[in-house]
This record gives structure tokens, C-alpha cells and sequence, in this order.
């Protein structure tokens, strides 16, 4: 209570955060099987929704607390950078502070990089799907640039043939 400090505390912590990329990069097919468990079986479907009742929850659903990782990073880096504009900087927690929004920031960054890669693979595949499953092109050193109608001009005669592209 003399000498109050948050900083140090989140240094310590944050290196843990980024344990959350994973979370996040696999959040979209997680929902996916929760929802589809939802619609495909009864007892599942009962189960969650009886524990959705009880007071614990708050009225949320399962995917509303499935979500609550997701936003946790980025609550955190908002909540320590008011933090930071409060403290005063003669403020002994002003370093720590300061370096715990940095690996915060860091963590944050790692999460974005993960959804970011997971868009890109689901782009991907659903190209592949497109072509019909002819070539495996789901790999993750390969990413779909751009795509769109071209205009294909003969060497032969000159005409042009409409063709699809994918880059």
C-alpha cells in the first residue's frame, strides 16, 4: 500500500502470454466443432447449456468465454498503457511498467502474427478446394498473393483467351 507496483508483476508474467498465439491461431476451428457439436448432439447441446445456467457463468455462453483469450492480450496492453499515462515518471514502477508494455506488446504481436498466418492457410485452402483437390498447395511456405480474371494473348495470332489466375 506505501509503495504500490504493477509493473513488475506483468514483466514476470508476460513471457506466458504468448502461449496465447496458439490459443488464438486455433480459435476459429475451435468454435467451429463447439457450434457443430451444438447442432450434431442433443446430450452435448444440454450439458452446455445447463452449465451456461448456472450463476458462475454470467449469462454467457461457452463461445462468449471461448472468446475472453482472445481479447485478454490486447485488454492488457490498453489497460497498461492508460496505466502508463497516469504514472507519474518519478514513479518507481515507471521502468518496469514500461518494459512490461513492451513484451506485452510483443506477446500482442505474436497473437496478430498467428491469426494472420491462420488467414492465409485458410485462403489457401480454399483455393486448393476451388481446383478441385488437383495439386496440394496447403503448405505454409506458400501464400496466395493475389487472384482474378487475365487476359491471355496468343503468341501464335494475337487473340486473347480469358483465363483465371492464382499468384
Amino acid at each position: 500500500s506505501v509503495n504500490p507496483r504493477l509493473g513488475d508483476i506483468l514483466q514476470k508474467l508476460a513471457p506466458f502470454l504468448k502461449m496465447y498465439g496458439e490459443y488464438v491461431k486455433n480459435f476459429d476451428r475451435a468454435m467451429d466443432i463447439v457450434n457443430t457439436c451444438m447442432q450434431r448432439s442433443s446430450p452435448f447441446k444440454d450439458v452446455v447449456q445447463n452449465i451456461q445456467k448456472q450463476e458462475v457463468c454470467g449469462n454467457l455462453t461457452l463461445q462468449h468465454h471461448m472468446l475472453e483469450p482472445v481479447q485478454r492480450i490486447p485488454r492488457y496492453e490498453l489497460l497498461l498503457k492508460d496505466y502508463l499515462k497516469k504514472l507519474p515518471e518519478e514513479s518507481p514502477d515507471r521502468k518496469d511498467a514500461e518494459k512490461s508494455l513492451e513484451l506485452i506488446s510483443t506477446a500482442a504481436n505474436h497473437s496478430n502474427a498467428a491469426i494472420r498466418k491462420m488467414e492465409k492457410m485458410h485462403k489457401l485452402l480454399e483455393v486448393y478446394e476451388r481446383l478441385g483437390g488437383e495439386e496440394d498447395i496447403v503448405n505454409p511456405a506458400n501464400e496466395l498473393i493475389k487472384e482474378g480474371h487475365i487476359q491471355k494473348l496468343s503468341a501464335k495470332n494475337g487473340t486473347a483467351q480469358d483465363r483465371y489466375l492464382f499468384l
